[in-house]
């Protein structure tokens, strides 16, 4: 039986966002995954304090609170993927794993610096955004490119063949968003 996962891609406008926008020309420069199309259980590597870019690490992301609740402007696009359950099963075990080390967890700003370089910098649970996203679909089964996943950015989901876009447009306008 065939299930969906969701990647969430995102812009919210901040200063850092702008920055690395600057060098990607890709409307959207974070990625996240959801397994509920509403967006309720939403996973990335990203800010942990919505008011400090710099410290980041493995984080549940709440679209009504935190980050994007300080930055109500975010745009976004929303794709489908199909999987199977066994997929989900795998999933959920390595965001278990993800949840039980968090405090350990760190956000690889370097290895940003080395998708640029295509040199991927991949220190002991140290994740980017994508980084994150594409190492826990692959880790279960799901390739969507030939690349590592240390050298994969947010606009390869938005580029891929094998994702379907369900939604683009204001974050807080998507249709299956519930409070």
């Amino acid at each position: 039986m065939n299930s969906k996962v969701y990647i969430l891609l995102t812009d919210t406008g901040t200063m850092f966002t702008k920055t690395i926008k600057q060098y990607t020309k890709a409307p959207y420069n974070h990625s996240s995954i959801s397994f509920d199309k509403e967006l309720k259980e939403l996973y990335s590597f990203g800010r942990k304090n919505p008011r400090n870019p710099l410290y980041g690490g493995f984080i549940k992301e709440d679209i009504f609170n935190g980050t994007y609740k300080l930055y109500p402007q975010t745009t976004c696009a929303v794709y489908e993927l199909i999987v199977t359950e066994r997929q989900i099963e795998k999933m959920r075990r390595i965001i278990l794993l993800f949840e039980k080390n968090k405090d350990r967890m760190i956000y690889n700003l370097f290895g940003v610096i080395g998708v640029a370089f295509k040199e991927p910098l991949e220190p002991w649970g140290s994740y980017f955004c994508s980084q994150f996203v594409s190492e826990l679909l692959e880790r279960s089964g799901i390739r969507l490119w030939d690349k590592i996943p240390a050298l994969v950015t947010p606009d390869d989901f938005r580029r891929s063949d094998k994702i379907a876009l369900i939604y683009e447009g204001p974050l807080l306008a998507y249709p299956c968003l519930k409070q």
